[in-house]
């Protein structure tokens, strides 16, 4: 041990797996300060990794007591957009496959968008089936956005490629046949309604950044088309764009002409 320089050590331990590796144990009783931060460093790094496996064993409860009952083709589901003045409403249903591994997977809204992105792609190419649904702010407006909510996610199901058997849902109920289990605050509580809000959070941010680009005063790519100091005073100076909702207030109280 003592002929290795810490470098070496460093890059040894990076392929040290067990917390009760002989070679991490000789690095915790090693006489160098550095060697044994490395070790500790090391363990630390293991402990985090072991709480985010929880966690995602956690959320996947509920996907393991239906395969045990017999269901097969489990779809989450769940949706984003609702609060904001302009964009669609978007949802998804995604069936995961058997053994499907995603450690930090959670509501889209406690992911960082750099990891969102990797975890869409991830979903996307390991998912048995995803389905998105989008309902734009016209529709809304003329159906309500708790109905528009709803249409999109029964959209989403019925893109599917696979019918699926049983449906988890965040906090709503379909009208469908398939069995279903309504989840309060799902998104945080299922690996497959997790991965659902993933996908629509990433598909509705992608479609406020085409928006951004053909009405760049709203700054859409930042807010979403959420009601920021930024994106009222844009309304006030411009008028609405064809993605405001006009039965939202405070956009129905500024309808101006487009500029």
């Amino acid at each position: 041990m003592n002929k290795l320089s810490i470098k070496e050590i460093s890059r040894v331990l990076k392929s040290v797996q067990d917390p009760f590796d002989p070679f991490l144990i000789q690095c915790s009783e090693d006489g160098r300060k550095g060697v044994q931060d490395l070790a500790d460093k090391w363990k630390r790094h293991y402990e985090r990794r072991q709480k985010v496996l929880q966690e995602f064993e956690r959320m996947s409860s509920f996907e393991k007591e239906l395969k045990q009952k017999g269901f097969t083709f489990i779809a989450g589901i769940d949706e984003v957009g609702r609060g904001p003045l302009a964009g669609p409403v978007v949802a998804s249903a995604v069936i995961l496959p058997d053994g499907f591994l995603l450690p930090g997977l959670n509501d889209s809204k406690k992911v960082p968008e750099k990891t969102r992105e990797r975890f869409y792609e991830t979903i996307m190419k390991e998912a048995v089936s995803v389905g998105t649904g989008i309902i734009h702010s016209d529709e809304i407006d003329e159906i309500n956005i708790y109905q528009a909510a709803k249409k999109a996610m029964l959209q989403a199901v019925s893109k599917l490629s696979i019918m699926p058997d049983h449906l988890l849902i965040d906090a709503m109920e379909l009208d469908l046949s398939i069995p279903q289990l309504s989840i309060i605050k799902g998104d945080s509580k299922s690996i497959s309604i997790s991965a659902a809000s993933i996908v629509a959070k990433v598909t509705r941010d992608r479609i406020m950044r085409e928006y951004a680009e053909q009405h760049p005063h709203y700054h859409f790519e930042q807010n979403m088309g959420y009601g920021t100091p930024a994106h009222l005073e844009a309304l006030d100076l411009f008028g609405l764009t064809p993605w405001h909702r006009k039965s939202f207030s405070p956009v129905k109280e500024r309808l101006l002409p487009s500029k």
